[in-house]
């Protein structure tokens, strides 16, 4: 079984970074108390005040693909997603 990081790269629109911030938080409680197989969940930003990103490890790639079919996933995704400027870039990481 190989465990996966995730790293997801998001910029907030200009003016909107505290309400980003505040739905990605949200985000991130949800899926550290609801995903067993998620190992953490984590916000952190970045010298650009306008640039985040989600650091991610699941024990599995089962875990990770089940990550975005939650209920919490997609409710507060969607919320977070008004103050994002353009999409994440993601990159998904196999332990090796």
């Amino acid at each position: 079984m190989t465990a996966w990081c995730i790293v997801a790269k998001i910029k907030a629109k200009d003016g909107k970074a505290e309400d980003f911030v505040k739905a990605a938080k949200a985000l991130s409680a949800a899926v550290n108390a609801n995903e067993p197989g998620c190992l953490f969940y984590e916000l952190h930003g970045t010298e650009d005040p306008l640039q985040f990103v989600f650091v991610e490890r699941y024990e599995s790639e089962d875990a990770m693909k089940a990550h975005r079919g939650y209920p919490h996933f997609k409710e507060l995704g969607r919320a977070m997603g008004e103050f994002m400027d353009g999409p994440p870039e993601i990159m998904r990481l196999p332990q090796v």
